[in-house]
């Protein structure tokens, strides 16, 4: 089913490559930090697969990429993706749950969603807020993230110190 999600997320995204890689990199993530704190794996998988899965019907509807709109228009495109693979009812509202409320984190609080979550606070601190200070990363990691493992993996992926 892994599979078959990244390869429908591909589709959609078309030749846009940094969509693509960033979905890739919080699947990473998201998988590694869900070993260490448990919860649904086939669940972190395709949320995490499709957590932005929305982000391009958001800019055409909106000119803009900004969360809110994200969270608008994810949720239904991730259900036809979900659906055409056959993925039961349940899981399909929960992943929609996690990709509409992946930037405001305050229509859900699941191990699912904590995984993606922070996963992908990781991919975006080292990616669209590479240019942040540590101390204002650090500040990010210790008020933001959800998991244990989630900081350990965003401080060890930033180069930044271990807390005690």
């Amino acid at each position: 089913m892994r599979e078959q999600l990244i390869n429908k997320m591909k589709n959609t995204f078309g030749d846009d490559t940094k969509r693509i890689n960033h979905a890739l990199a919080v699947l990473d993530f998201a998988e590694e930090i869900q070993v260490a704190e448990g919860g649904n794996l086939m669940i972190v998988q395709a949320a995490a697969i499709l957590h932005d899965i929305g982000i391009q019907e958001a800019f055409k509807k909106y000119g803009s990429t900004a969360g809110v709109h994200q969270e608008i228009e994810g949720p239904p495109i991730a259900d036809v993706i979900m659906k055409s693979l056959e993925i039961d009812d349940e899981t399909r509202r929960h992943v929609c749950l996690i990709v509409g409320s992946h930037h405001s984190g305050d229509k859900i609080d699941t191990q699912e969603f904590r995984c993606i979550w922070d996963a992908d606070w990781i991919v975006n601190l080292s990616g669209m807020y590479a240019t942040w200070s540590p101390e204002k990363k650090q500040h990010i990691i210790k008020k933001y993230f959800r998991t244990e493992i989630g900081k350990r993996l965003a401080r060890a992926n930033l180069g930044l110190e271990q807390e005690g």
